[in-house]
């Protein structure tokens, strides 16, 4: 097979990959809380991969970077409902199963319990957040849940906000998730009850970048039917020599 076969198979693969997480990112652009993926590529000259040191040619293979969340926070939308909460600044909410969360639309179990939305228990200072009394529920800047009625308003808990110093820590569990190797601090950011963070996708942006990934891929297709077309015909054309 050509050698160039292989180099624009190489960069048509990683255009693929780039349109499969932009296709992600789009998808997730109405999830609360979402932050959007982006991947990095790596090229190494061929003479480099095959351990040579003479003099490289130019022909370059791609290869996977990393892929990477964008950690920078959504725009931050008023909803009125008293279990949104936003985090304003760094940190996440802690959950049970030790996963973390920037996805504010919390709601109580049947039990009383404070979970997310997909029924996991959302922790406080002292374990997971139980609300049995009827009133209604504060919770305040600094995180202190109150339930206020005629006869109690005395703070519950304070929701437990934790940060990563190295966000490299954190690992997708979902799409709005994450689990890290080590244990965050306290985070000193605000909560702001009745509001709700977004998805960091720009639809826009995403968009654009879907269009010239795909753009590249279909350049690289073409390369790769050019090779293959030379194939061909030399080796039709060898006999009649």
């Amino acid at each position: 097979m050509h050698k160039g076969i292989y180099i624009a198979l190489s960069g048509a693969t990683l255009k693929q990959a780039q349109m499969d997480i932009t296709a992600n990112n789009l998808a997730n652009a109405n999830t609360a809380g979402f932050k959007r993926d982006k991947i990095s590529f790596q090229e190494y000259l061929v003479s480099a991969m095959n351990g040579r040191t003479e003099t490289p040619d130019g022909r370059a293979m791609s290869f996977y970077g990393s892929v990477q969340t964008d950690f920078q926070p959504g725009s931050i939308v008023h909803t009125g409902n008293p279990l949104d909460v936003a985090i304003d600044g760094s940190g996440m909410l802690s959950l049970e199963n030790g996963q973390y969360t920037r996805r504010g639309d919390l709601r109580l179990d049947s039990e009383g319990y404070l979970v997310n939305q997909r029924g996991i228990k959302v922790l406080g200072s002292g374990g997971p957040i139980r609300i049995t009394d009827t009133g209604r529920i504060e919770i305040s800047n600094a995180g202190e849940v109150s339930v206020i009625n005629a006869e109690n308003n005395s703070v519950i808990d304070t929701l437990k906000v934790v940060e990563f110093m190295d966000p490299s820590v954190l690992k997708k569990a979902g799409e709005d998730a994450y689990t890290a190797a080590q244990a965050g601090t306290e985070a000193k950011a605000s909560i702001q009850q009745g509001y709700l963070e977004k998805s960091n996708v720009d639809v826009v942006k995403e968009m654009v970048q879907m269009i010239t990934a795909l753009r590249e891929y279909e350049t690289y297709q073409k390369a790769i039917q050019s090779f293959d077309d030379s194939i061909g015909r030399v080796l039709s054309d060898m006999p009649k020599i």
